[in-house]
């Protein structure tokens, strides 16, 4: 009778339906995960706001702005950014308190296998990971944009400049722009040629001493040129002393900050690649790596997901510090992994999809060792 109890208890945890304990599980792990959350925003928004109240009140930035245009928006960017970190200690921190009071035991002990109970960590597990990957993709950027906004005028109150020199880009297939200098405090470059290819040969070239940007006409105006057109193999030559022209060139290009990336949807930072790579930008990779990153990282919630639950469940000498530890030391070294690899990709050692997604690879394999080894 109790081999027939024990069989039927098993069977009705092989299905998949959720049961009680799965919903204690899930409980436990987002309550946890969004608890480890709030605690570490509120020390990040308090370290934060003591670092940078005196640039606020130096530069007069209203009490609502700071509250609602930078924090509010800081909370979201500052959560996805270390999501996985938090998935791991929240597995970590309630199955060790779990294995600790024997529950890990108990459940096992009533027929469910080791793989079903896997099932209630694995759908919290996915409903972390989409949440953000449509954070990190689509809300997050509009976030951080209005973060942005409000750090050029409160905080970075002086507009970076434009410190580079010897700019070659494509505006357009076939037509190479050059700029010796370009000043972005009054949109004005010294030394600018402009040529057209066609079929691999010049076909024209423009050439001025200087060119400024016109915002009322959202024209360029070019000063003391001279043009030179490459026709039927003659050479046919214009100059004048003033031109207005529309080109496919902003100065707010020469204005980007390093993270503009982190304020575009993904949509956004596929179209901004392709502009990129039709220009010949030297940061393709870099562009690249932040696009595979957008989904790798949201991926890893399941494989420290995994390790999380192999290691804790079994109770050890040390008990939930022992886990925490652990827990930590393979977290950080996970997004340590992830930081060189990706160091690599950028300076073009390794592919960006390769650099990005090796550590979910490397840790997959340690998560697959580790569950092997986990208490069944």
């Amino acid at each position: 009778m109790e081999e027939y109890h024990g069989q039927k208890t098993s069977a009705a945890f092989m299905n998949f339906k959720i049961q009680t304990i799965d919903l204690y599980i899930i409980r436990k792990f987002l309550g946890t995960y969004f608890g480890a959350i709030f605690l570490i925003i509120l020390i990040a928004v308090v370290f934060d706001f003591s670092e940078k109240i005196d640039d606020f009140l130096e530069n007069s930035a209203p009490l609502r702005s700071i509250l609602f245009d930078y924090y509010l928006n800081f909370i979201p960017y500052f959560a996805v950014l270390f999501a996985p970190l938090f998935t791991f200690i929240a597995v970590i921190f309630f199955t060790s308190r779990m294995a600790y009071n024997t529950e890990v035991i108990a459940i096992l002990s009533s027929g469910v296998s080791f793989n079903r109970l896997l099932y209630p960590y694995f759908l919290s597990a996915t409903f972390i990971m989409i949440f953000n990957l449509l954070m990190g993709n689509y809300i997050i950027p509009e976030a951080n944009h209005q973060r942005f906004t409000f750090e050029e005028q409160y905080y970075h109150k002086v507009p970076k400049g434009f410190a580079d020199r010897n700019v070659h880009i494509q505006i357009e297939p076939g037509v190479f722009v050059y700029l010796e200098t370009f000043n972005t405090w009054n949109n004005f470059g010294r030394k600018f040629s402009m040529e057209k290819y066609e079929k691999g040969e010049l076909v024209s070239k423009l050439i001025s001493q200087e060119i400024r940007w016109d915002s009322t006409k959202s024209s360029w105006n070019i000063k003391n040129y001279y043009i030179r057109d490459y026709i039927n193999g003659k050479q046919e030559v214009r100059e004048g002393t003033s031109l207005d022209t529309v080109i496919n060139l902003s100065p707010d290009e020469f204005k980007r900050r390093d993270n503009v990336v982190e304020a575009m949807t993904l949509k956004e930072l596929n179209d901004f690649i392709s502009n990129q790579q039709m220009q010949g930008s030297t940061k393709i990779n870099q562009l690249l790596v932040e696009r595979n990153r957008r989904f790798s990282f949201p991926f890893s919630t399941y494989i420290l997901t995994l390790i999380g639950v192999s290691v804790s469940s079994r109770k050890v000498r040390g008990g939930i510090g022992m886990h925490i530890g652990v827990g930590l030391l393979v977290s950080f070294s996970y997004i340590l992994f992830l930081q060189f690899s990706s160091q690599y990709a950028i300076n073009g050692s390794l592919s960006p999809f390769v650099a990005t997604w090796l550590p979910n690879v490397i840790f997959a394999f340690i998560a697959l060792y580790l569950y092997k080894l986990a208490p069944k």
